[in-house]
């Protein structure tokens, strides 16, 4: 039985409908951003509009590394008083697209229900920009959000990091430099299909090829060349780059970390998750049986998408708590 006959029926339904021109292809990079734009727009359309007790404005963050400006968007709901806690969101992408405004619906539905205030971070895509220039626009970001703190209203004891896919593996990045550089801590970590490991040696990194299953080995390692401008797999690929092949987990703040059995992320989620428990962080791992990479997205109506997003948005707000 194949990957595809393996898929969720829901799941497999909302993917047969996906226009061949809309499936993913890296290996023209500025082509596949262009029509990473176009499938967004496709979507917008679609989509609910937007809380409208949810602002949205766009600030700047510095990156004391090499000055360069980075984007933030935030998400602030309307009408609410005393300091809120707050979410750091990096978007997905494969390292090499993407931009916040294709996860706005996302974004603005956490500020509306967790409520909080949501900051997605603009960071600069490869190949242009490699490791770690993406990685220091993703801490460039927090540290002004913990420095702004009080002027944005927000709680700096209450605030967490979460990303999907490439997103995803920014963010366990991202917890632990936080943790080796040690100027704040951060409360959580959400981490949504993460990319993680740029070795592609699992079995699911093996067995996920059809590109009808939206990120395969091929783009993978597409990805993985462009954001850390060598070969991957290479001996000396620093953990800040590839959480997975970071030597020491102890320390970081408590994980949550969701994938789907169709994902190629599958086995490197599970492990790195696996790891996190052993090193003592307190994590939960779920694991939804016949999703693919991007699931929820796709097929946001699904019963499996309504479940994973609902469980996503209740350890946020538990996470969040006061």
């Amino acid at each position: 039985m194949s990957v595809l006959d393996r898929l969720d029926p829901e799941l497999a339904e909302a993917l047969a409908a996906v226009p061949e021109e809309f499936l993913l292809d890296l290996r023209d990079i500025p082509l596949a951003r262009q029509r990473l734009a176009v499938l967004r727009e496709t979507l917008a359309q679609l989509a609910p509009p937007l809380p409208s007790d949810v602002a949205i404005t766009d600030e700047f963050a510095s990156n004391v590394k090499d000055g360069t400006a980075v984007r933030v968007r935030l998400y602030r709901p309307a009408g609410l008083r005393g300091p809120l806690p707050a979410l750091l969101w990096i978007h997905g992408g494969g390292y090499v697209m993407g931009s916040p405004e294709m996860n706005d619906l996302q974004c603005a539905g956490f500020a509306h229900t967790l409520p909080a205030l949501v900051a997605s971070v603009d960071y600069r895509l490869a190949p242009e920009h490699p490791y770690p220039a993406p990685l220091e626009d993703c801490y460039a970001a927090l540290h002004w959000l913990v420095r702004r703190a009080a002027d944005l209203g927000v709680d700096p004891q209450r605030i967490a990091i979460a990303g999907a896919s490439a997103g995803g593996g920014l963010a366990a990045a991202l917890a632990l430099l936080v943790r080796d550089r040690g100027e704040f801590t951060i409360r959580f970590q959400l981490l949504i299909y993460p990319m993680l490991d740029d070795r592609n040696e699992t079995p699911s990194s093996r067995e996920i090829t059809d590109r009808r299953l939206i990120w395969t080995r091929e783009w993978n390692q597409i990805g993985w060349q462009a954001y850390l401008g060598c070969e991957p797999g290479s001996s000396d690929i620093p953990a800040y780059a590839a959480p997975a092949r970071a030597e020491i987990l102890a320390g970081l703040p408590p994980a949550y970390i969701m994938v789907g059995t169709a994902d190629l992320f599958r086995d490197e989620d599970i492990v790195y998750a696996q790891r996190l428990m052993q090193a003592g962080v307190p994590t939960e791992l779920h694991v939804y049986a016949g999703a693919f990479h991007g699931f929820d997205a796709f097929a946001p109506s699904a019963w499996i998408s309504q479940r994973a997003s609902g469980e996503v948005l209740a350890v946020l707000k538990r996470a969040l708590a006061g």
